[in-house]
């Protein structure tokens, strides 16, 4: 397939209140294919006047045919979407592929998972139930979950389609009306899906869509005071902004920021078992996942067999183009790369390196790529075991008892996912109850998978939750009713 395929969409154009128009200044922003380095299309760089006219035609959603809605209509948009997602997936996975440089196969699974995203909500919408509360005599008291009301969602760019899917899914379900900026790096896929929500009848309005550069577009739509929620994924740096400019308003905000995530291996494991998820979790889309299990902490008395075998899987791993069924693409950008670069010449310059893979022959000079790498015996306060390097770099690092594995474990700044390996049960709960994350995967790992699984952090990893029921109390309000009555 090829980017002159017929789309059912045109990506230089915003959707603003149900119509495909032009950016209010005309601005272009070229889209680039990080397998080649080669510019294949343009998006729209919106401006603050196109976030007001979103807002302004989410608010005529809210009060027209989105607003009057009941929560099974809206389910019923939701269960149309995903079956028009199924249908149209291989275009959707090449789009995405082709824009964030993934393999195919990674994204034929994104697009599965946009998917299930909006058959889950779309069967939960009329499932958030209210309570009634025991109080005085001759009251009834009761609560009601109702919608923010306009909702802004900032998506990044490695997992366009899925964190579309969790974040949009939810809070529609829950009758908000969304402006959706997509980043500027990758906004094909994201373009894509919205406008199959067209097809869907989901009524004008009620998903708008504004691309751009995140310094315009995002500020101006976090800082909008007709915005009532604020749903962000991103960086540190950029979710401190966005979260200050949302408190001037008073609005509520999830983030997710990102993480240095543990994988932390007992001798009592089952390592054959243990082992492809220990490499597969960190090279996934080239280690540029939130969730990417950085940091493998192994016990010392199984740590030279672990090392040796994952030095082994390390050095027969291969990057290449995006459609080139390797084990990893490129990364998203020549910035991105510079940055990755950096820390592994950082690595080599002070740590030892056991496994390294290598670029295919059939890569583009042009391309993002980078070698996956691992290091062995890091120091755990050192740079490479603290900072989430957003690229397919891992670190091993060895462990005395449990007591020095939390220890090492909650010693970031970050807690978003840990991975625990050992047959030992009462382990398994204790490190549960210790480690300082939103998620803990036992003799398993999700890596942010799991449509129906609550995903967030703690620290500086951000705060709310995503998935599952959990976005969907997020994206609505609680209102408590007391009724006397006699």
């Amino acid at each position: 397939m090829e980017m002159n395929t017929k789309l059912w969409f045109d990506p230089a154009k915003l959707l603003v209140g149900g119509a495909w128009r032009e950016a209010e200044g005309g601005g272009a922003i070229p889209v680039e294919n990080p397998s080649t380095g080669e510019t294949i299309a343009s998006i729209a760089a919106g401006t603050a006047g196109d976030v007001e006219a979103a807002v302004s035609a989410a608010e005529a959603a809210l009060d027209g045919e989105w607003g009057a809605m009941t929560a099974t209509e809206r389910g019923r948009v939701l269960l149309r979407w995903a079956r028009l997602v199924e249908e149209r997936a291989e275009t959707l996975a090449f789009l995405e592929s082709t824009d964030v440089g993934k393999p195919i196969a990674q994204a034929r699974n994104d697009a599965t998972a946009l998917s299930r995203y909006f058959e889950f909500y779309g069967g939960a919408a009329d499932k958030v139930m209210g309570e009634t509360i025991p109080y005085q005599a001759g009251t009834t008291v009761l609560t009601l979950r109702e919608p923010h009301g306009v909702t802004a969602h900032i998506i990044p760019w490695n997992y366009p389609m899925q964190i579309l899917g969790r974040s949009i899914g939810a809070a529609l379900a829950m009758g908000n009306a969304c402006v959706l900026k997509p980043a500027e790096d990758a906004s094909l896929s994201a373009l894509a899906v919205a406008a199959l929500a067209e097809e869907a009848g989901l009524p004008a309005g009620a998903l708008n869509v504004v691309t751009g550069y995140g310094h315009e577009v995002g500020a101006a739509l976090s800082a909008h005071p007709r915005v009532h929620h604020v749903s962000f994924t991103g960086s540190v740096g950029t979710g401190r902004r966005i979260q200050s400019a949302a408190a001037e308003n008073v609005v509520p905000v999830t983030l997710e920021l990102g993480g240095k995530s543990p994988h932390i291996v007992f001798d009592d494991c089952h390592l054959e078992a243990a082992l492809p998820t220990l490499v597969g979790a960190c090279i996934q889309a080239a280690g540029q996942t939130c969730s990417a299990a950085s940091r493998v902490l192994v016990q010392r008395g199984i740590y030279e067999e672990v090392k040796a075998k994952m030095a082994a899987v390390y050095n027969g791993l291969v990057a290449g183009p995006a459609s080139g069924g390797f084990d990893l693409g490129p990364l998203v950008s020549g910035k991105q790369k510079a940055i990755v670069t950096r820390y592994i010449a950082k690595g080599r310059d002070e740590l030892t390196i056991a496994g390294e893979g290598r670029i295919d022959d059939s890569a583009p000079a042009k391309g993002h790529y980078v070698a996956p790498v691992l290091f062995a015996d890091v120091p755990a306060d050192h740079a490479l075991a603290q900072e989430e390097i957003f690229g397919p770099v891992q670190v091993m690092i060895p462990f005395e008892d449990e007591a020095d594995a939390i220890r090492i474990a909650n010693g970031t700044d970050y807690g978003l996912v840990a991975g625990v390996w050992t047959e030992n049960g009462a382990r398994q709960m204790r490190l549960a109850r210790r480690l300082h994350c939103g998620q803990v995967f036992i003799n398993n790992y999700g890596a942010g998978g799991g449509v129906e699984l609550p995903f967030g952090g703690t620290g500086k990893s951000g705060h709310g939750r995503e998935k599952g029921f959990e976005a969907l109390y997020g994206f609505s309000r609680l209102k408590t009713v007391s009724i006397k009555h006699g």
